[in-house]
């Protein structure tokens, strides 16, 4: 292997690193120098001081460069691959590809694994390479077992891939080998394909939160957490069974009781230390939730955790005022309700605002005196943690709200929980309906907050500039992965052309970057898979004959390499028909589409399954209230878009869910009424 000449600093950096390559192939770690590397990389040996620093460090981006390489080369395959099965293949090819998989590379690879055990350096990077492989592989799983059956056969087989990269050490061919290994990788899964049960329909897409799907018995174990922006691993998860989950419904059932004996006035001053504890620790939490979710810190500092601290404070003013009616029955009696917990509710979150739709759900509920269990989105498990340690420390009683982690698995055991009252769920609409199912053979309450693909019409009289301003914010806020985003955008054709001018130029200066530079204003997807999702949402677009005016690609440059970047992405041309305007894309992909009249617009607003929002843009606020009046949507915004104070209600019409979150609406969803009938005088009894 002889190292490339390429110009410039980035040139020598590569020498030198291909140059160390070839030395650990030809000599190994032990005899492998500074002054061989920089002969054969053609530089001098005080280059590598200049540019890595030591020995170590140049040997740790020589580590990074390999680990690159194949990521790089996996995204390739995946963004060609269609169906579940074949995305597998296509990391399987990718690990063990004819050009990666010859002896030198797999000599270095040997080389590097020796010393992990030795240096914390290089055992991050390898950590990094060995949570890529996995997440790819149990994303592409879970559409084909539960998850449970994913996170094994996921493991088992990045140990059989490392095996085989090891065993090319001890030969001498390359493409024959190669392609031996993959087949044997192939048939280990298959094999294990055919072994288990497939995963149940809706498993493992849109903003899922592993609850409701037909589960079946598993060991219990543990799961990693990935930063989508790195690919490395932050955490490992414990999973809760059965075991775990009843003994959370027994704590939490004594903590209810001394909870709801507490007067309304008493629980909101604890619940109102909690607002104030989220606001002290906002800048550590906010840098958790950018580091789970990939979401820019500017946002996850600004909104994720002081709303959730707002939501805490409005229902620490709510909980004193809780109250029922006298009803006047004459001389000789009067009736009063009482407005009571259910008792222990069950909180399901999605990964896009991990915090938040905890707070939102947690809030109201232990407001009206009940205890919560909340399982977050397997994705996204950290900040949940957090919080509950917040209430305890608030003075929460320990077992009122306690966190439980796992997939679907976890979620079925609450939602078929027999001592658990009510259910509340943020999630896709599959799941709702899974959920929906297994409530109603109990007949507990439910609130559903389901998907959406919701319009934002801008009429001709509109100002551009804040109209483009609600686009952007509707579309592209959090990467696109907001439920409520206007993703389909009715631009009246008189306004188009200068509409889609400014759209493009404001959308071409948007900073996609490392979610922790405060610079940032797109940050990475939620993972891998998801990225790969919504990249074939693109390709189905231009396929179908929409107009790509701006993004579309993913981001490989640097850094953003590792992790799920892509390009905030506008389709123009767009028909109501097409894919990409009918279904929930759930990524930063806008689709415009023209229209004539008012009439036309409501109409074509309407014709879709879900209705989450919907947002108008007039000068005219008469036409402005007679639109929103005939939009079928929840949720609706006159010239703005996506602002969600706890005051107003927030959900959705048709298969956007059932109840509301937020305002008092919450206080209805989280208590029952008790009617009281009250005698006064003797009874008039007819026997």
């Amino acid at each position: 292997m002889s190292p490339r000449r390429v110009e410039g600093e980035e040139g020598r950096r590569l020498q030198l690193i291909e140059g160390t390559i070839a030395s650990l192939a030809d000599v190994g770690f032990a005899a492998c120098t500074l002054h061989d590397i920089a002969r054969r990389a053609g530089v001098s040996p005080g280059l590598v001081a200049h540019y890595f620093g030591d020995k170590e460090g140049l040997l740790e981006a020589t580590l990074r460069h390999l680990a690159g390489r194949l990521s790089r080369l996996a995204a390739q395959k995946l963004a060609a691959a269609r169906t579940p099965r074949a995305r597998l293949q296509a990391i399987i090819d990718a690990c063990l590809a004819s050009e990666e998989f010859d002896r030198p590379t797999a000599s270095v690879w040997l080389a590097f694994w020796g010393q992990v055990l030795y240096s914390a350096r290089f055992r991050r990077v390898q950590t990094v390479y060995q949570g890529r492989m996995q997440s790819n592989l149990r994303h592409a799983l879970k559409q084909l077992v539960s998850a449970g059956d994913a996170h094994a056969i996921a493991v088992t087989t990045a140990a059989l891939i490392d095996g085989l990269w090891l065993q090319k050490t001890l030969s001498a061919s390359a493409q024959a080998e190669s392609a031996s290994a993959r087949a044997i990788v192939s048939a280990f899964v298959d094999g294990q394909l055919a072994a288990v049960k497939p995963a149940s329909p809706g498993a493992g897409t849109g903003a899922g939160t592993g609850a409701g799907r037909p589960a079946r018995p598993r060991p219990a174990g543990r799961f990693a957490t990935i930063n989508p922006a790195t690919g490395e691993t932050l955490a490992e998860v414990e999973i809760a069974g059965a075991a775990e989950i009843d003994a959370a419904v027994t704590r939490a059932q004594a903590a209810q009781r001394h909870w709801a004996s507490r007067s309304g006035a008493e629980r909101g001053r604890v619940l109102r230390r909690v607002a104030d504890l989220l606001r002290q620790r906002n800048d550590a939490l906010a840098r958790l939730e950018t580091l789970d979710t990939g979401k820019p810190i500017q946002e996850t500092a600004a909104v994720d955790i002081l709303s959730g601290a707002d939501c805490f404070e409005y229902f620490a003013g709510a909980a004193a005022g809780l109250s029922g009616e006298q009803v006047d029955l004459g001389p000789g009696a009067f009736g009063y309700t009482r407005r009571e917990p259910f008792g222990v509710v069950a909180g399901i979150g999605a990964w896009n605002y991990p915090l938040q739709i905890a707070c939102w759900k947690a809030a109201p509920a232990l407001a009206c005196g009940n205890a919560m269990i909340f399982k977050p989105a397997e994705l996204t498990p950290l900040s949940a943690v957090k919080l509950a340690e917040i209430m305890v420390e608030a003075g929460v009683p320990d077992g009122l709200f306690s966190v439980v982690q796992g997939f679907a698995e976890t979620g079925q055991l609450l939602t078929r929980h027999p001592d658990i009252a009510k259910l509340s769920l943020t999630g896709e609409v599959a799941t709702g309906k899974h959920v929906l199912a297994d409530a109603g053979s109990g007949l507990k309450r439910v609130t559903l907050e389901l998907g959406g693909k919701s319009p934002l019409i801008v009429f001709d009289d509109a100002d551009l500039d804040d109209a483009v301003s609600g686009a952007l914010i509707g579309n592209f806020y959090s990467a696109g992965e907001i439920c409520s985003n206007g993703t389909r955008v009715f631009v009246h054709h008189r306004v188009r052309e200068p509409f889609l001018a400014k759209l493009v130029e404001r959308t071409r200066r948007l900073v996609v970057g490392d979610p922790l530079d405060p610079r940032t204003q797109v940050g990475s997807l939620i993972s891998e898979d998801h990225l790969q999702k919504v990249l074939g949402y693109i390709e189905r677009g231009r396929a179908e004959g929409a107009r790509l005016l701006a993004g579309g690609h993913r981001i490989t440059d640097g850094a953003l390499g590792r992790g799920a970047f892509m390009e905030p992405t506008i389709f123009d041309g767009c028909t109501d028909q097409m894919t990409i305007v009918r279904e929930e894309i759930f990524g930063p992909v806008m689709s415009v589409l023209g229209f004539e009249d008012e009439d036309e617009v409501v109409a074509r607003a309407n014709d879709t399954r879900f209705g989450l929002a919907a947002g108008v843009f007039t000068r005219d606020l008469a036409r402005a209230h007679r639109t929103i009046a005939r939009l079928e949507a929840g949720t609706c915004w006159i010239n703005h878009y996506n602002v969600t104070p706890v005051e107003l209600p927030f959900g959705g019409y048709k298969q956007s869910g059932l109840g509301r979150e937020n305002s008092r609406a919450a206080i209805e969803a989280y208590s029952q009424m008790k009617s009281v009938y009250v005698n006064l005088g003797p009874i008039d009894a007819p026997y």
